[in-house]
């Protein structure tokens, strides 16, 4: 990255980190390429996130650690340099075995121009689903660490998989432990703490009141609104793969369409040619 990029990813990372205010939280419709993360940006995006499941799908790859950095970090330089409002990337563990390799990869996070990133502490493989506390603090300790040391006030946010991947013996225990966890990545250096599964406002509620640092709930069908998710204090709303899931959805029933009944109609309410053209400098 040039020095002249560096001062501009510099200096766009406290106005991304102050769009995080719970109450009237950061909405971040997730982008996985180009095309989507400027229709995001017209639509009136703040900021863009990735959503990696998105773009590991349309690189081909299955998402859960399969992307390679260097295919990944590619793919959101691209999508830096589309738009013009900060972005953040999901990179999913890190990128890396190790704490070592999460500090890797933030360092070319920050090189391709993102000012934040999610780093989910779920555990592929056999064995227990959620990477041991201690061992994800280290993670991102690094991460914070090699940020610091780039001169970018990076946001971390600090996946918490216990939703997600049904971590914790009842409703209690599970706010119990998600609680635990998210307070030990905020004392390492996290930003703030993404609860992915969690939408019940019950559930919002207890972990807006014992979280010290801006909430991000993951929202969809059946979630709660934008605006009830404010009232509950939370401070930042995306909807992970939901998008490209949608599109995609939208691409098998066109095609479905097409290839059994011979007729066009999924194809009606498409953006119209030229508007996306023009997204390109058409």
């Amino acid at each position: 990255m040039t020095n002249q990029n560096a001062t501009a990813v510099a200096a766009s990372a406290p106005a991304f980190r102050a769009l995080h205010t719970p109450g009237s939280p950061l909405v971040l419709p997730n982008a996985w390429d180009v095309a989507s993360a400027r229709i995001v940006r017209v639509a009136g995006a703040r900021a863009v996130a990735t959503t990696s499941a998105g773009l590991a799908w349309a690189l081909g790859t299955a998402d859960g650690d399969r992307l390679t950095r260097e295919r990944a970090l590619t793919a959101v330089a691209a999508i830096v340099d589309a738009v013009d409002v900060p972005v953040t990337a999901d990179i999913e563990s890190g990128y890396a075995r190790d704490a070592a390799g999460v500090a890797d990869t933030v360092r070319a996070v920050v090189d391709a121009g993102a000012v934040g990133v999610n780093i989910e502490d779920s555990r592929r493989g056999a064995g227990e689903p959620l990477r041991p506390l201690a061992e994800q603090s280290e993670r991102i300790a690094a991460a914070r660490k090699a940020a610091d040391a780039a001169g970018v006030e990076l946001f971390v946010n600090a996946r918490v998989d216990t939703y997600l991947r049904g971590v914790g013996d009842g409703p209690d225990a599970r706010v119990a432990l998600t609680l635990e966890r998210a307070a030990a990545f905020l004392a390492v250096g996290a930003d703030g703490v993404f609860v992915p599964g969690a939408v019940d406002p019950v559930t919002v509620q207890a972990l807006v009141e014992g979280i010290d640092g801006p909430v991000n709930v993951m929202a969809g069908p059946g979630a709660p609104t934008v605006a009830e998710l404010a009232a509950l204090g939370v401070a930042r709303v995306s909807v992970g793969s939901g998008i490209a899931q949608a599109a995609h959805a939208l691409v098998r029933e066109a095609a479905t369409e097409l290839l059994t009944e011979g007729t066009y109609g999924t194809l009606a309410g498409g953006l119209d040619y030229a508007e996306l053209n023009e997204l390109f400098g058409g």
